[in-house]
């Protein structure tokens, strides 16, 4: 095996929408700073996804400033770009993540009427707030282990090489975007996360701690938001178990401090 490098990193400032790559970044309630920090929610405060209106996919976040905050600006076809900055703590709510319930803050009138005209659904943008713990499933995790809104893990690492491998079976290839990962890495043979527990990168320690699997995401073209057979058709015929298709690994960090592409990382 060569040196393994990170040779892409990047964030989903809003769940569910497009992703913003990056050259580097730092380390936040155990995942990249500025991660699903904001989400789009339904008028009972339950969180929508790509799953339930894949026109979510058509949606570019732009940090304004990610130096100072999470402020954006956003970007649909059709629609004027908004800017959303983010909200005082006297905007209070609550949403649902799964089965979590979080203490959030709502983004206001203007972006919920935005994201309502364009997804053709009432719904609203909300941010989760500095404050806010919301603790990682225990049955992987150790107590202090924290995210914002993901589904359930800080950050998902995925490999260059698994995605060629998954290419080389199919048709027409995709990008690694559809797999949202926040990291990938290269360097590896095909799947061989499958079989790391830790990766060292300088002083942080990533922890392996979980196999992702893969819901219908994955099938959705991010440029067009039509549903497609592929990758599931493949996955499901070399990368199922427990009637689950998998790719890429979901990760804690241990320890703060800075990644960017390029870095090397060791199995430990």
């Amino acid at each position: 095996m060569s040196q393994l490098t990170i040779s892409q990193l990047a964030i989903y400032p809003v769940k569910s929408m497009r992703q913003v790559q990056l050259q580097k970044s730092s380390l936040q309630f155990g995942g990249l700073r500025h991660d699903r920090r904001w989400m789009v929610v339904d008028k009972d405060g339950v969180m929508v996804t790509q799953r339930k209106v894949a026109q979510l996919c058509l949606i570019q976040p732009q940090l304004l400033a990610p130096e100072i905050d999470c402020s954006l600006k956003l970007t649909a076809p059709g629609m004027q770009d908004i800017v959303v900055f983010v909200p005082g703590d006297s905007v209070r709510c609550r949403a649902k993540v799964w089965d979590d319930v979080c203490s959030a803050h709502d983004a206001g009138d203007d972006i919920a009427n935005w994201l309502s005209e364009f997804l053709k659904m009432e719904c609203r943008l909300v941010y989760f707030p500095d404050n806010e713990i919301r603790i990682v499933d225990q049955n992987y995790a150790q107590p202090n282990d924290q995210t914002a809104f993901s589904d359930g893990f800080p950050i998902l690492l995925t490999t260059q090489a698994s995605l060629d491998d998954l290419n080389s079976r199919m048709d027409e290839a995709i990008p690694m975007a559809r797999f949202r990962p926040n990291i990938v890495v290269s360097g590896c043979e095909p799947f061989a996360e499958d079989e790391w527990q830790q990766l060292k990168v300088g002083d942080i320690t990533l922890r392996i701690v979980k196999p992702c699997s893969r819901c219908v995401i994955p099938s959705i073209d991010i440029d067009t938001a039509e549903k497609t057979a592929e990758p599931t058709k493949t996955l499901i015929s070399y990368r199922k178990r427990d009637n689950k298709m998998f790719f890429g690994q979901n990760v804690i960090a241990d320890g703060e401090g800075e990644l960017e592409v390029g870095m090397k990382l060791d199995i430990s």
